[in-house]
């Protein structure tokens, strides 16, 4: 199958496209520098150029594949608004371009990726429970994006991320750390025990393959290895790591010593990914969130 990938030379997207061409498919990176078009041809991928504000290149590479990958996202959170307006138009011209006569003459496959979003009160987020509504505070619109795109001719499936980790990159906890970074604490709100959901990323780029290959129209699926790591225990990991004291805080002063950030850290973003391995046979084996917390090389990050 010849896959189109954004976000391809992305901190996901670079593990998906090995996973793909080891499995025998053919991909077509995105990419809008050399350095990113010299990585894509080293992995053995193809090489498209362009990016999400360019939704003519985004129609074209669509038109010229099997199936679209989409894992780009603009993660400038100072315009997290209009970012998600950007994601929007990019996921309708891939629509678009998946809507053109099909290279195989079939349906074609559109793989959007989302995030698991805040948990439930009293139990696990799964997969079956609708999106996370969009609002002023929550502007992201990738699932409601997703689904106007689907039609007979294109099928659809969401993959919704946790907090995606290696021993460099952790989502949003990445920002944490450089937060503790510049101000000397590791810090959590109250008690911590608010709950993020966490996967590896070597197991988040199976799964998007296993999505690829086996997924059902309309599916959300859950890269969720690890169902929730309290706060309290993340912030002590990295307190460790970067040998600074680990504080709690009351949510006043969260917003000043946060930013932004804040706005997640109060968050249970806790969820399943049961239902995932069980529809999939998707089974993640990676290390632990904590793990890899643990054994970062903070003063090389």
């Amino acid at each position: 199958m010849r896959v189109f990938v954004t976000g391809a030379t992305g901190f996901i997207g670079s593990a998906i496209v090995p996973e793909l061409i080891n499995a025998g498919h053919q991909v077509l990176g995105l990419t809008r520098s050399d350095a990113g078009a010299a990585s894509l041809l080293a992995a053995g991928a193809g090489v498209h150029r362009g990016d999400l504000e360019d939704l003519e290149s985004l129609r074209s590479g669509a038109a010229v594949s099997d199936a679209v990958i989409h894992t780009a996202f603009i993660h400038d959170f100072s315009k997290f608004a209009a970012n998600c307006e950007i994601d929007r138009r990019a996921i309708e011209a891939l629509g678009a371009g998946l809507s053109t006569p099909g290279v195989s003459g079939s349906q074609r496959t559109l793989i959007v990726t989302s995030g698991t979003g805040p948990g439930i009160p009293g139990r696990l987020r799964t997969e079956d429970d609708p999106p996370f509504p969009s609002s002023a505070g929550m502007p992201r619109v990738s699932e409601e994006a997703a689904a106007s795109v689907e039609s007979p001719l294109v099928r659809v499936s969401v993959v919704r991320l946790p907090q995606v980790h290696d021993r460099v990159k952790q989502g949003l906890i990445t920002y944490l750390i450089d937060v503790a970074r510049k101000t000397g604490v590791s810090a959590y709100i109250g008690d911590g025990l608010n709950r993020w959901a966490a996967g590896p990323v070597l197991d988040a780029a199976q799964l998007y393959r296993l999505a690829l290959e086996k997924g059902s129209a309309g599916a959300h699926y859950h890269a969720v290895a690890e169902e929730g790591v309290p706060l309290r225990e993340i912030a002590e990991s990295i307190g460790r790591g970067l040998n600074v004291p680990v504080v709690s805080m009351s949510p006043e002063q969260a917003g000043e010593h946060f930013g932004w950030l804040a706005f997640f850290v109060g968050f249970d973003m806790s969820a399943s990914g049961a239902l995932t391995q069980q529809r999939l046979g998707w089974r993640p084996t990676g290390p632990g969130l904590i793990s890899d917390l643990d054994q970062m090389r903070y003063f090389e990050a």
